[in-house]
């Protein structure tokens, strides 16, 4: 099918929502779109960052990207330096839920169009979109208490505190909960980084000689407990959140310790979080919350599946 020409589209926009002039103002000025991430040293965030850049490209948009680098002072200062330059779209991937909150105030009351992407954000957002978190972890552990035969010691690689990993830790908790054989033994916060992951994983694996089965809160997390497994010599089962190459590799290798890992799917979410934003700074009505589905890949999937 031929496609419009940009302007041609912009102008069937702007005629639809009743407004004409300003779809001609957007060819003159590209739209201003700020993106705050909690980190992009994680090929999760690299794969939304870059599906973002696609997607604005396409649009002729003006991007600005940062990396808070976990440091919630450094993401609030972000946006406002964004503001600054005069964004119109704000996509939010808080490092800190509730730490953000002035960052999205001061947005609002600039007039900038909110959405958080990933992690929910406090304050007054246009929409949130993110993933099922709870049915994540809930899946994930679900599987792992079927592999480790319904019973035995497992523990939790915990995370940051923002709302997806509270929300998988819940789900993997009520999962484990269906199953009166299985315990808790250990919570451990891992930072979702890999070399605190293995650090803490060797104390866990010390300290619990009898541990079954491991759910990581991430995939980054989660190969830095499994280099401590393998090393450990033990038989402990794992499994995890995000779909990462990575852990998709891992998974597949026969005999391989992680066994699962409930994926994402960053590129979606991105798009779909631009999308709703660009909506609603045309004037549309947007849904408040987009859940994005996830999908519990093993080794029968993971030779399938990428993001």
């Amino acid at each position: 099918m031929k496609m419009l020409p940009k302007t041609l589209c912009l102008l069937a926009v702007g005629i639809t929502l009743g407004t004409a002039s300003p779809a001609f103002a957007d060819v003159a000025k590209p739209i201003r779109i700020g993106a705050s991430f909690q980190e992009i040293n994680n090929p999760y965030f690299v794969t939304m960052k870059n599906a973002l850049e696609d997607a604005g490209a396409t649009i002729g948009a003006k991007l600005i990207i940062t990396d808070a680098r976990h440091d919630v002072s450094k993401q609030v200062s972000d946006v406002e330096d964004m503001l600054q330059k005069g964004i119109d779209i704000l996509l939010i991937n808080p490092t800190d839920s509730v730490g953000v909150q002035s960052a999205v105030k001061s947005a609002h009351a600039a007039g900038v169009v909110v959405v958080a992407v990933d992690a929910q954000a406090d304050g007054p957002l246009d929409a949130f979109v993110g993933s099922k978190n709870f049915d994540a972890g809930f899946q994930a552990c679900e599987y792992l208490a079927k592999h480790i035969g319904d019973k035995g010691n497992v523990a939790i690689l915990d995370g940051i505190a923002v709302v997806p990993i509270l929300e998988r830790v819940r789900g993997c908790k009520e999962a484990l909960a269906k199953h009166p054989d299985i315990k808790i033994v250990s919570i451990q916060n891992g930072k979702q980084e890999r070399d605190q992951a293995l650090t803490v994983t060797e104390n866990m694996l010390q300290a619990q000689p009898a541990l079954k089965g491991i759910f990581s809160v991430n995939d980054n997390g989660s190969l830095g407990a499994l280099s401590a497994i393998e090393a450990s010599g033990m038989d402990v089962k794992l499994v995890s959140v995000d779909g990462a190459p990575e852990a998709i590799k891992a998974i597949q290798k026969p005999g391989s310790h992680f066994i699962a890992t409930s994926a994402q799917y960053p590129r979606d979410q991105i798009r779909l979080a631009l999308g709703i934003a660009l909506a609603k700074r045309w004037g549309s009505q947007v849904p408040a919350t987009v859940p994005v589905d996830i999908t519990l890949i093993d080794q029968a999937k993971a030779k399938d599946f990428s993001w």
